[in-house]
């Protein structure tokens, strides 16, 4: 339903509500890395009755064509928006992915991912490196021993790393909705 349809009066209390989520949702982007005005972009698309294109956008939020350009990439490149086709039409039209499941799942899961083999690589390497430095010290030496903590330290590290790899599989082929079931 269209909000022509609609009094001044109904109109103005309804906008009033959609701001608020807008606004809330705006501030709460920042968690995907998203600016709080692409998250007010998101925010419109999710109330759009039908999809948009960049000048509607534009208008609506009195945004510049190349902010609006900008914020729209973000949002596409994290599957938060999809471009659509409608008959007729010569411009790009944009709607809002509605399955904020998938959403997070996609955006975690790649972010995750990246750090989760960063820093599992690093901290192999550096343990490698301290089990070569350990054959060459003496047994009762005072590195030694230091170098006995950082492993054991860097090991658990491992071990978490690992464990975040199977989280992140969970959440990539739906396994984690069998533990925590959708709304």
């Amino acid at each position: 339903m269209s909000l022509d349809q609609l009094s001044q009066e109904e109109q103005s209390a309804v906008l009033r509500v959609r701001k608020r989520v807008i606004e809330a949702i705006g501030r709460n982007m920042d968690l995907y890395g998203v600016t709080l005005s692409t998250g007010h972009l998101y925010g419109l698309l999710f109330f759009a009755d039908k999809p948009m294109t960049l000048d509607e956008m534009g208008r609506e939020m009195s945004m510049s064509k190349t902010s609006m350009s900008t914020s729209m990439r973000t949002l596409l490149d994290l599957n938060m928006v999809n471009k659509v086709w409608e008959k007729g039409s010569r411009k790009d039209l944009y709607e809002v992915e509605y399955d904020w499941y998938q959403t997070f799942t996609d955006y975690f899961a790649i972010e995750w991912r990246k750090a989760v083999e960063t820093n599992i690589q690093i901290i192999r390497r550096s343990i490698d490196e301290i089990s070569r430095m350990m054959q060459e010290i003496p047994e009762d030496s005072a590195i030694r021993g230091v170098l006995e903590v950082d492993k054991r330290k860097m090991e658990g590290a491992v071990r978490y790393y690992t464990w975040l790899n199977r989280l992140i599989d969970c959440l990539e082929n739906g396994d984690i909705y069998q533990l925590v079931p959708k709304e």
